[in-house]
């Protein structure tokens, strides 16, 4: 585990993102910026998984969406307690059990999906999981996945997942 203190940060150009700075002290100890996934503990209250993306000068970020600034009551500016934890989850997000239940059904589908980047496959569990009505999350399970097995190999985007293409 790796412990730090920071401070929020906002990026404007992407419409007002906020962020946990990451000095490139400790992303060189994490292992730099393709390290893999983390778990960060935040002011010793919240827990998410995460990845680092690039700021200039060797220093990265981790992006911290609105809902976790308002359950802590952070602020731009506002300096925050900061420990990382490496990720030993398999996709490095918590598949929930509609689409977890539907891929060890599914062998065509499973191949399918394992054989996408990281990112995509965090993409797919990250837009399933994110609604709370079970229902929902079988739907999108069942559209992603079969709208995948359509897709020609290699040639996966994510519009042509929601049937966008």
């Amino acid at each position: 585990m790796i412990s730090f203190e920071s401070h929020i940060g906002k990026l404007d150009y992407l419409l007002g993102v906020n962020y946990i700075f990451i000095p490139a002290s400790i992303l060189n100890e994490c292992g730099g910026i393709k390290s893999g996934r983390w778990i960060c503990h935040l002011q010793e209250q919240i827990n998410f998984q995460c990845g680092f993306v690039s700021l200039a000068d060797g220093n990265a970020y981790i992006t911290v969406n609105k809902a976790r600034m308002k359950k802590l009551n952070l602020q731009t500016g506002d300096h925050v307690k900061v420990q990382l934890e490496k990720d030993e989850s398999e996709y490095g997000l918590d598949m929930c059990e509609e689409l977890s239940t539907l891929l060890q059904q599914d062998e065509e589908g499973l191949a399918r999906f394992n054989k996408l980047s990281p990112g995509m496959q965090r993409y797919i569990i990250f837009y399933v999981s994110q609604v709370k009505n079970p229902h929902l999350r079988l739907d999108r399970s069942l559209l992603l996945i079969g709208n995948l097995k359509q897709m020609p190999e290699g040639k996966e985007t994510f519009r042509g997942m929601l049937g966008k293409d």
